[in-house]
């Protein structure tokens, strides 16, 4: 559960400083159905731009952003179905996606997700903490924006090898930036540094977003949803669920998958981690290159018990296809083999970790035999806006990209195959989730009771979790109504 006790005295500064700044919070009842929020503050987002520092941007943490820079309304939710000339299935595979919110990656709902409840409970004074966000990429720019956003100074942290653009852009945002050694994968480091930061900076409050259950449950209670209605607009007279595969990082985007079991019996929830570093499905270790996904550990909010499978994807498939979908040459082969053009220029909407989700979608959909009347959602967490040095460090190792490398490559996507997909049994399911005593229990001080609870008393330790949106929800509304008194 979400600690909601009240610190009276700070609750009541914080609102001051949000009078006094003009700063308006959002429910996740408006994240999630933008129709929710005031006419007056829809009319002031006109005159927005989506990645500007403006508290009004706080509405704008929703899937459902008008699909431009500047002064976007709301529309329906932001999603890419792909075509069989792409996925090479009959299984119809959609991903949302995280393009166009603030700071284009949907990262920014799980930072408000977990910051919201530290500022209207009074449990955190922005003017004596820094809010800090360990991440190996979005998390951490979705904290640092949110953080400016509700005047709130932070730190980020991430490892070195990401790319150039989140560190450039970081520094204008957040107070401190600090990279850690190492890659992707590398998230122990990451862990290592917030200790030392608990231990030496009396300043630093850590909102680590894989053992923040608020993360869970922004995905569970807005992006489910979002799937959902996703499902309602594009279904046939047959048509149902199958499932969702997202990649495991924080597992917060996981939570979405319990929404989706909930609502259509039957649904499946596949993780799909970078074969060179298969966690889950070897317990083991290694660095990839698939930018967006932590590994080498269970996260704390990972629930095993909703799991139904892990899927393999090689990290060399994704490089191949973020130049297929992006290179001129790769665009004419799709478009020979009957890709739209509608598709092909939506096709930078999908990241590196979003390609990887894609393969391991058209994995779960060919392994599983589905058919046209199966839909599998998957996640565009952000777009190739991102990864500009990556193309260009891709063309400077390996050369020019022509339409010999693109034949390849599009064989290469047609004829990905059902290798390492682990159906996680009971016990496979256990073995995982005991996992994380070493990184959680061992390492960084849990309780060992909490983590006996979230598998042998599961239904109540998630649900008790979820029933809490309503709560949050009723103590934004009384903050927001002190704050315009």
């Amino acid at each position: 559960m979400i600690d909601l006790s009240i610190n009276e005295a700070q609750r009541k500064k914080n609102i001051e400083r949000c009078r006094d700044k003009g700063i308006i919070l959002p429910t996740f009842a408006q994240m999630r159905d933008p129709a929710k929020i005031p006419a007056s503050i829809k009319d002031e987002l006109k005159g927005i731009g989506l990645w500007d520092v403006h508290s009004r941007n706080l509405f704008r943490v929703n899937w459902h952003n008008e699909a431009k820079e500047r002064g976007g309304g709301f529309g329906g939710v932001n999603f890419i179905e792909l075509p069989r000339s792409i996925t090479g299935t009959k299984a119809r595979i959609v991903g949302l996606a995280g393009k166009w919110f603030p700071t284009g990656a949907h990262k920014v709902g799980a930072a408000i997700s977990c910051l919201l409840p530290e500022l209207v409970t009074g449990r955190f004074d922005p003017t004596t903490k820094k809010a800090v966000w360990p991440s190996t990429g979005n998390y951490c720019r979705g904290g640092a924006y949110i953080s400016r956003l509700l005047s709130c100074p932070s730190i980020a942290i991430l490892p070195a090898g990401m790319s150039k653009e989140r560190f450039e852009w970081l520094k204008t945002m957040a107070e401190e930036v600090i990279a850690t050694p190492g890659c992707e994968s590398n998230v122990k480091e990451i862990f290592d540094k917030c200790v030392e930061l608990e231990r030496t900076r009396p300043d630093a409050v850590i909102f680590n977003q894989f053992d923040q259950l608020p993360n869970h449950l922004w995905h569970y209670a807005v992006t489910g949803p979002a799937m959902e209605e996703v499902f309602g607009v594009i279904r046939g007279p047959r048509s149902q669920v199958a499932g969702a595969v997202l990649s495991s990082g924080s597992a917060g985007t996981l939570g979405s998958g319990s929404y989706l079991r909930e609502k259509f019996p039957g649904a499946r929830i596949a993780v799909a981690e970078a074969l060179q570093c298969p966690t889950i499905l070897e317990n083991g270790y290694g660095d990839h290159r698939i930018e967006g996904i932590g590994d080498k550990h269970i996260p704390w909010i990972h629930n095993l018990r909703e799991t139904d499978a892990a899927i393999g994807v090689d990290d060399e498939l994704p490089m191949r296809l973020i130049r297929l979908f992006n290179e001129e040459a790769g665009k004419k082969v799709l478009a020979e083999n009957g890709v739209a053009k509608d598709v092909l220029e939506r096709l930078e909407w999908i990241g590196i970790s979003g390609v990887g989700n894609m393969i391991g979608a058209i994995k779960f959909a060919k392994y599983y035999e589905l058919t046209e009347d199966d839909i599998v959602f998957t996640m565009f967490t952000d777009s190739m806006a991102m990864y500009g040095s990556r193309l260009r460090e891709l063309a400077a190792e390996r050369g020019a990209y022509d339409q010999r490398q693109a034949d390849r490559d599009y064989e290469r996507l047609q004829g990905i195959s059902v290798d390492h997909v682990l159906e996680l049994s009971q016990v496979d399911k256990r073995r995982v989730h005991n996992l994380k005593y070493f990184t959680w229990i061992e390492q960084l001080g849990k309780d060992l009771a909490e983590l006996r609870a979230q598998w042998d008393d599961y239904r109540a330790y998630w649900g008790g979790l979820r029933s809490q949106v309503g709560d949050l929800d009723a103590m934004i509304e009384d903050f927001n109504k002190e704050v315009m008194r």
